[in-house]
């Protein structure tokens, strides 16, 4: 599994955690920052990273903003990106197994580091269920068409 990882200002020390994480589980990732402190804006990161889930290049990402919703709205106008919002561990399992999620965001101001590592290993390993839910990720990816 290849990992693409990034966040704006808001959510630097979550995505240090989350590449913990990675390098725990030995997931190769790629992390695109961004590594400071001023402001700057999700899109500018949330969409090059979305893009590259889409085209085959990584296999899912893990987007950090200050509450998640910018970038999950940002990475969900990319054709193929099925991107899940997630602040706590049940949706992080139900959103791959049911949804098949290829990219991941949370908020750093509205989760702490402990549970934002929790989040991604959950999301990390659960697997596509596949059978009914195909169907339904199926009509979606239709109407993308």
């Amino acid at each position: 599994m290849k990992v693409i990882l990034a966040s704006d200002h808001g959510g630097v020390n979550i995505r240090k955690e989350v590449a913990e994480v990675l390098e725990e589980m030995n997931i190769s990732y790629e992390d695109i920052g961004c590594d400071c402190e001023g402001s700057v804006d999700y899109p500018d990161y949330a969409i090059p990273a979305a893009e590259r889930v889409a085209s085959g290049e990584f296999d899912r990402g893990i987007l950090i903003c200050g509450t998640g919703i910018g970038m999950s709205i940002s990475a969900n106008k990319v054709k193929g990106i099925r991107c899940a919002l997630v602040h706590d561990v049940f949706t992080a399992k139900v959103t791959r197994e049911h949804n098949d999620s290829n990219v991941l965001t949370m908020g750093e101001r509205v989760i702490g580091p402990g549970l934002a590592r929790e989040i991604a290993k959950t999301w990390l390993e659960a697997e596509f269920e596949g059978g009914r839910h195909a169907n339904r990720v199926g009509k979606i990816t239709e109407y993308e068409a």
